[in-house]
């Protein structure tokens, strides 16, 4: 099995989560405005005065008693969403500074911004305002977006959802479009004369960035990518010998499962900040396409990396860390290098450490070495004609390997120990936001986290419940092959899935056409209880023959990585990472973490393009003077 972790599945529970009550939608209007723009104004101004006037009691006129505040940054140093005008009124007495928030307006700089009709549902019964808006806080410039839907009792125009999110922080622009370098000095973007600095050159990072073999690998980079536009010097330690090694040493069949989502223009849903995917890149993307993309990525942002490299020691004196690292060199020599970052990002991927049951009898098989997923790289025969493989599990990885296997003459059968959210939508032109023909991926991006989880969560329920009808007969086909389905938290489908749990959908390449037609067959509701020779034993004393057997069981938490890399003891320190807050904000990851200087870092390409201009925005303002890490 290698040096990965052997557990039960007991020992690595999943992260807790809270259960985010699906919003309750407003009335529809009993009458349209002639003009939205006016109605708008009328409610920016009322906002205003209340957050000026600390006059925060008022804001009960402003906002539904059904209504939701989402803030990154500008209220507070933090990431909340607040349920209600009255829980919006005691966050803003309790803290320090009142209302950071000190100037609203409406952005009128594009047509798309401008206040206008918009349905509030999914179903587009119940219209709304929507208008985008301008944001000055204390410490730099934001941007909001409000929806306003109409009271019945009284016709006036309150705030259902409002999201506010700083962008900027005061004297200190990202260096792109118009404040882009000139070039005509190499010495305006880099400093040796064309070429990124070496590791060796950049001795003195102010954040460290850790990567390791499990990493994902574009959490790490669009962090450095970030963090090197607001000036922050930064050094990025990877555990492989080549950026995009952690996906080229997968399976050969690995595809992205978030599709591409292409744009009118050169632009898509899952790409990196600054630089998005040509017009011609596939919907869902190879793994050895992404890995060279990450490496031609690290190039083109002259970003500082060194590979081959790991942390052997670390610790927190108060203000800084003191890290030790191996870099393993060319030749099989080692380098001993010990740094002071002040801020270090934990970039190791979503998961943690791979989890595989303890299973009796593991070490007694005699066909191929039963691996994990995250090992599994191909079948070992290329026709495996008369051969039998066992593939544990039921997500993303399970479906893809399973799919390799039948591919190649196997006889496949998949243990399927849990329910599973199948999401069987194809995307050939895009959905929703990010359409062909839709917003630019910048508002795209903002109108997606402008909509708290609860809203999402409501609309995904209408989604989830559509999708069941339009696809009846491929889910009866499913169960009729006995695999069991899950459509997620209250019925709210794939989307909270992966928010809540952080796993168990699986996104329809074509597997699940193979399983209906009875070409890779399903084990349900079993888990493996013991391993012989020639197969596996099942909970219900079934046995499954065996001459390959794959664990797609999944990792442990993020934590998990934290402990092999940092320690146990620093790893105890830290909260908890993933799954949602009481509030339906990602727990951990992107914000403070729970220890000065350490941070996380995860997420699919598109999360990780949003969130890793908080993160970076975080950190600049801690070194900035703006606030003291651990403020409310």
């Amino acid at each position: 099995m290698g040096d990965i972790g052997v557990t039960s599945l007991e020992s690595t529970a999943a992260v807790r989560t809270a259960s985010i009550p699906p919003a309750i939608y407003p009335h529809a209007p009993s009458s349209i405005p002639a003009d939205v723009t006016g109605v708008v104004q009328c409610w920016v101004e009322s906002l205003n005065r209340a957050l000026q006037n600390n006059s925060f009691g008022d804001l009960s006129e402003l906002f539904h008693e059904e209504s939701y505040w989402r803030d990154h940054l500008c209220l507070g140093y933090d990431f909340h969403t607040f349920h209600g005008a009255a829980k919006i009124e005691t966050f803003l007495r309790g803290h320090p500074k009142g209302s950071r928030l000190k100037c609203v307006t409406i952005d009128d700089s594009d047509q798309h911004h401008i206040p206008s009709l918009k349905p509030l549902d999914s179903k587009g019964e119940i219209l709304g305002i929507r208008s985008f808006l301008k944001i000055e806080t204390d410490i730099g410039t934001g941007k909001g977006l409000v929806n306003l839907s109409q009271d019945p009792n009284d016709g006036s125009w309150k705030s259902f959802t409002l999201y506010t999110c700083l962008q900027e922080l005061r004297g200190y622009k990202e260096t792109i479009k118009y404040n882009r370098p000139l070039g005509t000095r190499h010495s305006e973007s880099i400093e040796n004369g064309g070429a990124p600095r070496t590791p060796e050159e950049n001795d003195s990072p102010c954040v460290l960035v850790i990567e390791a073999n499990l990493g994902a690998g574009q959490a790490g980079l669009a962090t450095a990518a970030r963090l090197q536009q607001l000036g922050l010097p930064t050094l990025i330690i990877e555990s492989n010998k080549r950026v995009g090694d952690n996906w080229r040493n997968r399976y050969h069949r690995l595809v992205l499962h978030d599709p591409l989502w292409c744009k009118s223009i050169p632009m898509s849903h899952n790409h990196m900040p600054y630089l998005p995917f040509p017009e011609n890149w596939p919907v869902f993307t190879p793994q050895n396409k992404l890995a060279d993309w990450l490496e031609l990525y690290v190039k083109a942002m002259e970003l500082t990396v060194s590979t081959s490299t790991r942390v052997t020691d670390s610790k927190w004196n108060g203000s800084s860390w003191e890290v030790a690292l191996l870099t393993t060199m060319e030749d099989g020599t080692t380098k001993a290098q010990t740094l002071h970052p002040k801020h270090i990002v934990q970039a190791t991927g979503q998961s943690g450490i791979p989890k595989i049951p303890q299973i009796p009898g593991i070490s007694t098989f005699k066909g191929t070495p039963p691996l994990h997923s995250s090992q599994f790289q191909g079948p070992s025969h290329l026709n495996g004609n008369g051969k039998r493989a066992v593939v544990v599990g039921s997500g993303n990885s399970a479906h893809d390997i399973a799919q390799d296997f039948y591919e190649h003459g196997y006889h496949v059968t998949m243990v399927q120990r849990s329910a599973t959210c199948v999401d069987p939508t194809q995307y050939k032109e895009g959905k929703g936001l990010y359409a062909e023909g839709g917003p630019l991926v910048e508002d795209a991006d903002f109108e997606k986290e402008a909509e708290p989880t609860a809203v999402m969560k409501r609309k995904q329920i209408d989604v989830t419940t559509n999708i069941r009808k339009v696809h009846t007969d491929y889910f009866q086909g499913l169960e009729a092959a006995a695999f069991k389905l899950d459509w997620g938290p209250d019925g709210s489908g794939r989307k909270l899935k992966f928010l809540e749990d952080g796993g168990g959908y699986y996104i329809d390449v074509g597997a699940s056409r193979l399983i209906i037609e009875r070409k890779i067959a399903v084990k349900s509701g079993v888990t493996p209880s013991k391993v012989t020779q020639d197969g596996i034993m099942a909970s219900d004393n079934s046995f499954i023959p065996a001459d390959e057997i794959i664990f797609a069981t999944g990792y442990q938490s993020m934590i998990s990585a934290t402990a092999n890399i940092f320690g146990p003891d620093m790893a105890g320190q830290l909260g908890e990472v993933w799954g949602l807050d009481e509030e339906g904000e990602l727990k951990g990851v992107w914000r403070q973490s729970g220890h000065k200087g350490f941070w996380f870092a995860g997420g699919n390409l598109a999360l990780c393009r949003w969130y890793s201009r908080l993160l970076a925005l975080q950190i600049k303002a801690i070194e900035a003077g703006f606030w003291v890490e651990g403020d409310l």
